[in-house]
């Protein structure tokens, strides 16, 4: 099934006039984050009346302003390795005053479904994952058998045992124009073509050898770079910058709302596998996607991307989907030379008309 017959269907259901609200409890890795926006909008095509709430993180909280469909962000920080009964009780007093009819629990973690079950959501929906028989009233199985993180995401926002589609609608970031552009004048980055590096990841082993060299030879063509990330890429920033020269900035930094404003504002922006591969993705910009250890096709954005890059050498152990090289070469990087990149870069800015000077 296609998703468009899937719409079709979804309109002629008994339950399409449903108003209560909907609690979407997300992955809360930033990609991760982006990627469960598909959710809100297959939940919008089931029940258009039904507003949808999205439980986030501090540090993902500024996406929720930018996702349509999206009522409100519920914001609250939960430890990540421990169960904080106390916060969980203080969550679900801030649950239930919102009269949620139904909660979707994407992660598979048993103190994921603590909050909604103090709160008293009649519905809540998940897969069985850590024995959470109980905590859940609507089990879901089959989980394995989905061969994408999307797949298992998007089939909890219906109806149990009806047939999946592969073409999800892909997840949206709409950037106000005017937004852009006044980040763009507060921090003096009008006027000039913009490429945006994002170097970090999850990981060393999806951190991509060469982002110096190639932020060099962007500047020996005229371009302006931009190296976007959190504090934990303000080391890597800084090397960028050193080997680029003053077309480079360092605009790395602890609020991801300006992560947001970098990515719409930039002409191009080349991210490993990352967070914020997905963010610039689902914003539509155009965007190179650099992979070693991971596969493309389990997690590439769905938004089509101008590129995916790989290695063109034989690398037996990949994709691994592990964040340290096992085997130490680091050869799934390594081995993608800087020249693969910037073809593909020049390549995009060129079908943009917006080719620099060889």
């Amino acid at each position: 099934m296609n998703y468009d017959s899937l719409k079709t269907s979804l309109a002629a259901a008994d339950d399409r006039a449903e108003t209560s609200p909907v609690l979407l409890i997300p992955y809360m890795w930033i990609g991760d984050f982006v990627r469960c926006h598909t959710v809100v909008r297959v939940l919008k095509d089931r029940w258009p009346d039904r507003p949808v709430d999205v439980l986030t993180t501090t540090l993902c909280a500024p996406l929720v302003d930018y996702m349509p469909g999206v009522r409100q962000g519920i914001v609250w920080d939960l430890p990540r390795k421990r169960l904080a009964l106390g916060q969980q009780r203080a969550l679900a007093a801030k649950l239930r005053e919102q009269n949620y009819g139904a909660s979707l629990v994407m992660p598979r973690t048993f103190k994921s479904t603590i909050a909604p079950f103090l709160a008293g959501i009649p519905n809540r929906t998940g897969f069985i994952g850590e024995v959470r028989f109980g905590l859940l009233n609507d089990w879901r199985r089959g989980e394995k058998a989905l061969p994408r993180m999307i797949d298992r995401c998007a089939a909890l926002a219906l109806p149990a045992g009806i047939d999946l589609p592969m073409d999800w609608p892909e997840p949206q970031l709409v950037v106000p124009p005017a937004e852009i552009a006044a980040w763009r004048h507060l921090n003096g980055l009008e006027g000039r073509t913009a490429v945006a590096l994002a170097p970090g990841a999850v990981g060393p082993s999806k951190r991509w050898t060469y982002y110096a060299e190639a932020a060099k030879a962007l500047t020996d063509r005229g371009l302006d770079v931009w190296v976007i990330g959190g504090p934990g890429e303000s080391e890597k920033a800084a090397e960028i910058v050193a080997a680029a020269g003053p077309r480079a900035r360092d605009l790395t930094g602890t609020d991801l709302r300006n992560g947001i404003m970098a990515l719409a504002a930039a002409d191009l922006v080349i991210s490993n596998d990352s967070g914020l591969l997905h963010v610039a993705a689902a914003i539509g910009s155009r965007t190179i996607g650099i992979f070693g250890p991971t596969s493309a096709w389990h997690y590439a954005p769905l938004n089509p991307i101008e590129a995916v890059i790989e290695t063109r050498t034989e690398v037996p152990c990949r994709p691994c989907h592990k964040p340290t090289c096992r085997m130490v070469h680091h050869k799934c990087m390594r081995d993608i030379p800087v020249e693969d990149v910037m073809t593909a870069a020049l390549r995009a800015l060129g079908a943009a008309g917006l080719a620099p000077a060889q």
